[in-house]
């Protein structure tokens, strides 16, 4: 008698966890914010919110959201593109989405790996990016990368920049742990920069897409932001194990400043303009100045991967 009685109250309970959580499942959905038709028209700061993991435009003070989610998400002019994991697929794939001004797909591409960036170059001729993936045995930095481009106009498509010939100190540099990510390109759609890990270390490459070779410019050097005027870049600097400072390099001189934001970021910055550089940290987005003076400023809560049409 007293495990039938016992049965019967795991029963009620089963049945009110089950109610509770179709009741709480359904006020979620009724509460979620209706999808709206946004579009690539400039003066937005448009991001994923972390919450629904749906793109949003934020312009005026108003926050509107559409109907796609990604994970990862860049613009530039009228072209943007959107990394989403597929889900409960293993090994881990990613559909690169690259769409048009009102955010229609124009293209579409499977690559293996989970979504760590994405950037468009300042023309919005191309798309890039970069994912993770599992399965290399050479991973000496404790993870392996992909990064790749696609040619919006000509249908070009570069799953890898591994080969891409690099050049140290003058010479050709092989390694079979080559690693790139956080590709940045100049306003003239040709000159970029990415990070380079081999053997332990980070260094920042500048690459000529045209003649399709690079060569290192220093040290210690992850995640490059390419400035409005490709004169500095921002960057994320490796302190110690699993923390990282945010930076400026002006290219010209090398010469490095260290931003007003002490916390560790780990993120691709995006320069706002000339002078502010966005970021996301935790389930938000900041911004700093880029001259190392100020403080950090909460931008948009609930935010990630900001993008600036």
């Amino acid at each position: 008698m007293k495990k039938f009685v016992l049965a019967l109250v795991a029963t009620a309970l089963l049945i009110g966890a089950a109610v509770t959580y179709t009741i709480n499942a359904r006020q979620g959905v009724a509460e979620e914010t209706p999808a709206e038709h946004l579009t690539l028209a400039p003066g937005q700061l448009l991001f994923r919110d972390t919450g629904t993991g749906r793109v949003t435009a934020l312009s005026a003070g108003v926050r509107r959201t559409s109907g796609l989610k990604c994970d990862r998400f860049a613009v530039a002019r009228q072209t943007a593109v959107c990394l989403a994991a597929r889900p409960g697929v293993l090994p881990p794939v990613t559909d690169m989405l690259v769409l048009d001004e009102n955010l229609n797909v124009r293209h579409q591409e499977a690559l293996p790996g989970t979504p760590s960036r994405a950037r468009v170059s300042p023309d919005g001729k191309r798309v890039f990016w970069t994912l993770f993936v599992t399965g290399d045995s050479y991973a000496a930095m404790g993870f392996s990368t992909r990064a790749g481009l696609y040619d919006v106009e000509s249908g070009q498509l570069v799953k890898t920049i591994e080969e891409l010939p690099v050049f140290v100190d003058g010479e050709r540099y092989f390694a079979s742990d080559v690693n790139y990510w956080g590709i940045t390109f100049a306003p003239d759609g040709n000159r970029f920069y990415a990070t380079l890990g081999s053997h332990g270390k980070t260094y920042l490459v500048e690459g000529n897409y045209a003649r399709y070779r690079g060569k290192t410019v220093r040290e210690n050097v992850e995640c490059p932001s390419l400035s409005p005027d490709g004169t500095r870049i921002a960057f994320k600097k490796k302190v110690s194990d699993g923390v990282w400072r945010l930076s400026v390099l002006d290219l010209a001189t090398l010469r490095e400043t260290e931003l007003a934001e002490t916390r560790s970021v780990d993120d691709q910055a995006l320069w706002q303009d000339g002078s502010t550089v966005l970021y996301g940290l935790g389930p938000d987005v900041w911004a700093v100045p880029a001259d190392g003076t100020g403080s950090p400023r909460l931008v948009a809560a609930g935010a990630a991967s900001p993008a600036l049409t």
